[in-house]
């Protein structure tokens, strides 16, 4: 990209984060891990920008390899209209590369990956390479009624990523994004039906990550304020 196509604010704002990210001398490697819709994508990016990680959303790569239309992007699709989970073998290799690059120097959150014991297994081996190990396990509890409530009344503004909700962030305009007046919109699978599969899925397969992290996992009460649940995950990481 151009650097004259940047606003010079947003320059400005790159070059006081590479700064301060220059000064810091720790590093964490954590995972947040809970059910969809309890807000990992929300919380991820604040804990990011405060620590200098790499915030990896895995669905938010999948869907971002279905809009290309890639071969993988085509595998994950079929699944996630399914309202299923996707395997192993489309997520791990994603993650082994990202998790190498620079703006990951100083760690890195997973948000979506590992789901299953056999992907943290691929996890630790791929870290265990390098030298290094998952730190923290932040784990985000809520209701599956209330879950419900959050992801079917989710909209989104795609070109800016802000998230709106019909039932508790509603927009100023149904329908409408707040900033720029442009449309919202929904996921294809942010259905109840579809919802319902997927929590099912969750707590099949995902939960006994919970159990293989155990030492590393800190519980968080996920139905609070956004700034409260964002100061519980900071003391966890302490």
């Amino acid at each position: 990209m151009s650097l004259g196509k940047v606003a010079t604010v947003e320059l400005i704002h790159e070059l006081e984060r590479r700064f301060k990210c220059s000064e810091v001398t720790t590093e964490k490697r954590t995972i947040f891990f809970g059910p969809p819709g309890a807000g990992k994508g929300t919380q991820a990016p604040r804990i990011k920008d405060e620590y200098c990680l790499c915030h990896l959303s895995t669905g938010d790569m999948l869907r971002e390899a279905v809009r290309s239309g890639t071969d993988m992007g085509k595998k994950a699709k079929q699944l996630m209209d399914a309202g299923k989970l996707v395997g192993d073998d489309v997520v791990a290799g994603i993650v082994a590369d990202a998790i190498k690059g620079p703006e990951c120097a100083k760690g890195f959150i997973l948000d979506g990956f590992p789901r299953t014991v056999p992907q943290a297994k691929i996890l630790d081996g791929l870290l265990y390479q390098q030298g290094v190990s998952i730190d923290k396990v932040i784990n985000l509890e809520i209701d599956d009624d209330l879950l419900i409530k959050r992801v079917t009344g989710r909209m989104i503004h795609t070109p800016s990523g802000r998230t709106y909700n019909t039932f508790f962030s509603p927009p100023r305009v149904a329908g409408k994004d707040d900033v720029t007046g442009e449309p919202l919109t929904k996921r294809g699978d942010d259905t109840e039906e579809k919802l319902k599969t997927r929590l099912n899925e969750f707590h099949d397969k995902t939960t006994p990550v919970l159990r293989y992290y155990s030492r590393k996992v800190r519980n968080i009460d996920a139905n609070d304020m956004v700034d409260n649940i964002t100061n519980k995950i900071h003391k966890a990481l302490e």
